[in-house]
């Protein structure tokens, strides 16, 4: 029979036990909680990679994504951070020989780290770990990742520690990335040029009211560059569409190689490009403007099929000044953007291949 202070002893672990359980219970709530809230990918990676690692007291932690179509690669890079950027983020076209697990990695795989085995699926050195734990994301049934945990300690992770709580948080994870990946695909859909990977017509409207907003507020200038490919039906005559595509594609970035990350530029429509330069004299706008168009008849442009040609560019500029009368953002808008058509007609009545700046309104 139990001593009256064996059955206190006793009563105080459970009480531990229960007072350990319910934080754990809390930090895995407030953890879903914040994987539920991040509205783009490199927020939601780094919150299952160094937030994981940081909450748990883990010495690393990995998130392995296979990418057949680079299709998050490619959102990522729209985002601003490619993955070749997010240290603990590694996406690979096939999982296939990453890991003996990804064979039939159903529910969470938890082990001693073997170096030969578990090296490719941490993205720094992991030569201090004594186990991990593989937690599998699925997608329609399909294995696409792993969140992969890993401790300093032999005995954090083994084979006879329970997973329900490791595998809820796989399908917690797997359903977020989904999530956030759809919206970007949504907004990129929306709000992106298909064939040069550029804004488009509906992004720049929105950001030119932002600017100029900006104008009104800061007291800074506004420059429109309104620039146009020349003769280029002629290429679509010669070589065809898929050429034409082709030259669209090379000016863009041409364009792109030239212009300031605080720059908004876009597909205006067909082979007319804008970019809205913020912040900009007019002076320094004409500077930039020859030297994209100098960018883009420097070299030829190769064409599939193996041809090449060399394409030039008409290019107009036109400014917003602060004291302009801002009070209708969209008609001053509009005025701005035609202004710069105006000086892009009038550079290509006096020959094309040549910058012309408007007049100041």
């Amino acid at each position: 029979m139990q001593t009256v202070e064996e059955l206190r002893e006793e009563f105080a672990k459970l009480k531990a036990q229960v007072a350990s359980n319910d934080a754990k219970l809390k930090r895995a709530q407030r953890r879903e909680l914040r994987l539920l809230k991040a509205q783009d990918l490199p927020t939601l990676f780094a919150e299952l990679t160094s937030g994981l690692c940081q909450d748990a007291g883990l010495q690393n932690a990995s998130l392995v994504l296979a990418d057949p179509d680079h299709d998050l690669r490619h959102l990522l890079l729209a985002a601003g951070t490619p993955a070749e950027e997010m240290e603990a983020l590694i996406v690979v076209d096939a999982l296939t020989g990453l890991a003996p697990q990804y064979v039939a990695l159903q529910r969470p795989w938890l082990g001693p780290y073997r170096r030969c085995d578990h090296e490719l699926v941490f993205a720094r050195e992991a030569a201090e770990l004594g186990s991990v734990a593989m937690i599998p994301l699925h997608n329609c049934g399909r294995l696409v990742g792993s969140i992969n945990l890993g401790s300093a300690d032999p005995g954090r992770f083994t084979p006879d520690h329970a997973t329900d709580f490791l595998a809820h948080l796989g399908a917690i994870a797997a359903t977020c990335i989904e999530n956030v990946a759809n919206r970007a695909r949504l907004l990129r859909s929306g709000f992106t040029d298909a064939l040069t990977g550029w804004h488009n017509r509906r992004y720049l409207k929105l950001r030119l009211n932002e600017e100029l907003a900006r104008v009104k507020q800061d007291g800074c200038n506004l420059v429109c560059m309104m620039l146009d490919v020349d003769y280029f039906k002629s290429v679509n005559d010669t070589w065809g569409h898929v050429a034409g595509d082709a030259v669209l594609k090379e000016v863009a970035n041409r364009i792109e190689s030239e212009v300031r990350a605080t720059d908004v530029a876009a597909r205006y429509g067909g082979e007319e490009f804008i970019v809205l330069l913020p912040d900009t004299a007019t002076r320094d706008a004409r500077q930039l403007a020859e030297r994209i168009r100098s960018a883009v008849a420097g070299t030829p442009i190769d064409l599939p099929g193996g041809a090449s040609t060399v394409v030039t560019a008409s290019i107009g500029v036109a400014e917003i000044r602060p004291d302009a009368d801002l009070n209708d953002l969209k008609s001053t808008g509009e005025s701005l953007v035609a202004r710069a058509d105006v000086a892009l007609y009038a550079a290509k009545s006096r020959g094309r291949d040549r910058v012309v700046v408007a007049d100041a309104a």
